[in-house]
This record gives structure tokens, C-alpha cells and sequence, in this order.
């Protein structure tokens, strides 16, 4: 066998997760040409161009692609090898978490876990802002971000992933409102005035999609970026919410089934390999994913 450099390995981690040889010289703190110089001396050892430079950047090759898992898991294992020598304390615990989620995932996520972080973690901070898809696993790598929750859309080897929440939407509306007891129809749904709730200035969320299979527009007259906002709104006028039923339920609102299918949200935890055995992110997934278990 080869004698072979580890550190040509992390080169080439980094260099995936970046396609960018300047990008992964700052992320490895070191210049580019020796970057470069690692990738040529993999490329020999492989004897393969493994990146081919394009307009998106270095692009793996087939033979890239093929051992991209196996060195990420090798790196992993040779992180939690020093991990796991390590104690994790959470009630003494003083650490940043940095989580990426949209508006609606922290609506969902944050009144439950707070209150589990005060009790158990008093110690722990956690900030939420959301990272464009796209640059997810970047951020990831870099640990930039600790976590991300999201729809399950992200698929890259470098990143595991594991379902937390999978919920019904509903039709909220205030105690008393005109329909609260009655079967809601589509057409009664759609005479209704609704809240739609989106960072977006304009575009349709997955309820309208839904509708559009129906050939049918509801009347949207109010546009918010909170679903606090919303909800206070929904409980001192007619108009009407249409969220997940976890959502929905944490204010006093009367829930009704919508009169036509809407598929479910569904939310995954998402974390970089390299931490699968970090103690302390071991123990906020696993609680996470405990405290949403029976929802």
C-alpha cells in the first residue's frame, strides 16, 4: 500500500464541500497555492483530475463522487475518536448552538424546545437564522451552523438527516366565528378571508398549491410575516388560518379540517457527518427528536 499524506484527504474533503479551491484554502487556513498543490499530488495518487474547473466551480468527477463518502466517513471517525474522550454536561453547558430554519420551523420548534432548554440546559444559547438551501452543506462543514431544520429536499452524502415533525394542516379560526361548528366546505372555504403567512413578498405557499389542483383561489387579505402576528389577528376578527395543526393548536383557536388535501409538513434535523459523534451535538438531536417523537 501507499504511503499516503492524510491531510490530502482533508484537502479533498474540503475541496468537495467548497468547489472552490480559494474558498477551501480560507475554510483550512492556508494559502491556495497549496491547495492546489495537494490536489495535484491527489490527482496522482488517483490518477484521476477528481475536480474539473467550470462556471460553477470545480466540479467532481465520477471518480470524486465515488469515494466522497467513504473519506468524509473516515474523517468523522477520526473526529469522534477525540470526541468521545470528551464529557458533555448540559445542565453546566455554556455553548452557542447555530441552527438554520425558516419562519414556519421556528414557530413550530422554538415554544417546545425553550422551555426544554430552561429546565435542563439553562446555561446553552441558540440562534436561529435561515441559509438558502443551497449553501447549507457548506455551512455545515464549515460549522458555521450546528443544525438545520428544513424540508426534506437537502440530499448530499456529507449530511445526515433524520424526520422530527410530520403534521396536518388545518383551518384555525376564533372561538365563535360563524363556522366554527360546522362542517367546512370547499366553497365555504374559499368565501372566507384568509392570513397567509410567508418572508416572501409575493408567491404561493404548498395551501395554494394544493387549491390550484382544484382549480380553485382562495382570497388571501392579509399578508404577514409571523404567525404570532397572525394568529393574533385570526382571534379578534372572521379571518381564517391555515397552518399545521402542532402550530395551531398552541393558541386558543378552534381547528377544523380543510375540505381538500394538503400534503403534510414535514420537517428534518440536519447536521454534518463530523459531529455524528460530538457529545454535546449528540445530546440536542437526541432531544429534539424526543421531545417531537409523539407528534
Amino acid at each position: 500500500m501507499k504511503k499516503i499524506d492524510l491531510n490530502l484527504f482533508l484537502v479533498f474533503d474540503t475541496i468537495y464541500t467548497e468547489r472552490n479551491l480559494t474558498q477551501a484554502a480560507k475554510s483550512l487556513a492556508i494559502t491556495q497555492p497549496a491547495v492546489s498543490n495537494a490536489l495535484s499530488r491527489l490527482r496522482r495518487v488517483f490518477n484521476d483530475e477528481l475536480f474539473v474547473r467550470t462556471s460553477k466551480g470545480m466540479l467532481p468527477t465520477p471518480v470524486a463522487d465515488g469515494i466522497a463518502q467513504n473519506v468524509s466517513a473516515a474523517l468523522g471517525l477520526l473526529n469522534a475518536s477525540v470526541l468521545e474522550r470528551e464529557e458533555f454536561s448540559p445542565d453546566s453547558a455554556d455553548r452557542t448552538y447555530h441552527f438554520s430554519m425558516t419562519d414556519l420551523a421556528e414557530a413550530v420548534i422554538l415554544p417546545r424546545l425553550f422551555p426544554f432548554f430552561e429546565l435542563n440546559a439553562p446555561h446553552l444559547v441558540l440562534q436561529s437564522y435561515y441559509t438558502k438551501r443551497h449553501e447549507l452543506v457548506r455551512h455545515l462543514s464549515r460549522g458555521e451552523l450546528d443544525f438545520a431544520i428544513d424540508v426534506p429536499l437537502i440530499e448530499d452524502t456529507q449530511v445526515s438527516h433524520q424526520s422530527l415533525i410530520s403534521d396536518h394542516y388545518v383551518c384555525a379560526m376564533r372561538p365563535g366565528h360563524p363556522l366554527a361548528d360546522q362542517e367546512l366546505t370547499l366553497e365555504a372555504y374559499l368565501n372566507l378571508r384568509h392570513i397567509h403567512v410567508s418572508s416572501r413578498r409575493k408567491g404561493l405557499g404548498q395551501v395554494d398549491m394544493a387549491l390550484l389542483k382544484h382549480q380553485a383561489e382562495r382570497r388571501i387579505q392579509l399578508r404577514v410575516q409571523h404567525y404570532r402576528v397572525a394568529a393574533e389577528v385570526v382571534s379578534g376578527t372572521d379571518q381564517v388560518l391555515t397552518v399545521p395543526r402542532f402550530l395551531a393548536s398552541q393558541y386558543n383557536l378552534t381547528l377544523r379540517p380543510l375540505p381538500f388535501d394538503v400534503p403534510p409538513l414535514d420537517l428534518h434535523l440536519y447536521w454534518h457527518r463530523q459531529s455524528d459523534s460530538d457529545p454535546s451535538h449528540r445530546w440536542l438531536r437526541e432531544s429534539l427528536l424526543a421531545l417531537f417523537k409523539s407528534d
